[in-house]
């Protein structure tokens, strides 16, 4: 649990978004945690923002469209729904439509699917289209020892 934390509080940190930041979800296998970004940084820095981001943490973007992204999905929901209840079935193609659902709301959204050693990493920052208010920032960080 504690690499968990350690990872989303590096996160957070480097996207300067760790003051009143919150936890939405947390136990012993994932971790995902809310916050506003204190930097301000426009639309079209997000993607590169969090290609540093994955530099910085030295992992491995995941192709969205990929077994690997596959897997890290299903295993972040089976982590989730070992905690909350929910219905329905896992959807690995779920991010894309709910990036596609954002920008529909008139919110510009990136996001990356990393790899690091033991730990899978969901990071999504999104902004209004008119490029203006903050940068809002979720991170879920999962731990591999947390699948069946």
């Amino acid at each position: 649990m504690v690499k968990l934390h350690k990872i989303a509080g590096d996160v957070m940190e480097y996207l300067d978004a760790f003051k009143n930041s919150r936890p939405s979800l947390n136990s012993e296998f994932i971790l995902i945690v809310r916050g506003l970004s204190s930097k301000n940084i426009a639309i079209n820095e997000i993607s590169g923002v969090l290609d540093d981001l994955v530099e910085y943490l030295d992992g491995k973007v995941l192709d969205e469209i990929s077994d690997n992204a596959a897997k890290l999905i299903n295993r972040m929901d089976e982590q989730i729904r070992s905690t909350v209840n929910i219905t329905g079935d896992t959807d690995s193609g779920g991010i894309m439509r709910m990036k596609k659902d954002l920008e529909n709301l008139n919110v510009a959204t990136e996001y990356r699917l990393i790899n690091l050693k033991y730990v899978g990493v969901f990071v999504a920052m999104w902004k209004d289209k008119g490029d203006f208010g903050p940068v809002f920032v979720e991170v879920a960080v999962s731990d591999d020892e947390g699948t069946t």
